[in-house]
């Protein structure tokens, strides 16, 4: 028989996804079905990552129109804020089962402090914003030569 040393925090983390989604549930809780919107407040995922001489934000907005989208930039934060319209095709009788989530959504990253605004491009397709923020000139890497 084997001895197994006994950790008391291994219960702490085996409960962790549990109080996690008691959280979740008490602060995005779903609105009742016979209010206005019957529906909850969601937000984009968002991928973050670096490349040579620029940032890219990736976010998924699918079923949201071009026009719904605005992204700003003031104080070093970018925010991106929309809105995915609940389509009324179908009768609400005739649902079995309703798991998209519509509604405003809006999300803030924090930038570099000296991001030129003017040089950040945006490109939507197939449901997926692309965000390349072009990295101050003391954030790009220097190379070096040796003599």
């Amino acid at each position: 028989m084997n001895i197994v040393r006994w950790n008391p925090m291994g219960d702490v983390y085996s409960t962790r996804p549990y109080i996690n989604r008691l959280f979740e549930d008490f602060f995005y809780p779903m609105v009742r079905e016979d209010s206005d919107s019957g529906l909850w407040s969601w937000n984009p995922v968002a991928d973050i990552f670096d490349r040579d001489d620029h940032f890219v934000i990736k976010a998924e907005l699918p079923g949201v129109d071009k026009k719904d989208i605005v992204i700003d930039l003031k104080d070093g934060v970018l925010t991106l804020k929309g809105e995915r319209s609940y389509d009324n095709e179908v009768a609400e009788d005739k649902y079995y089962r309703k798991e998209r989530t519509y509604g405003k959504f809006e999300r803030s990253f924090t930038l570099p402090v000296n991001v030129d605004a003017d040089k950040i491009k945006a490109e939507y397709k197939d449901g997926v914003l692309e965000i390349e923020v072009p990295k101050p000139e003391e954030h790009k890497p220097k190379k070096i030569t040796i003599h």
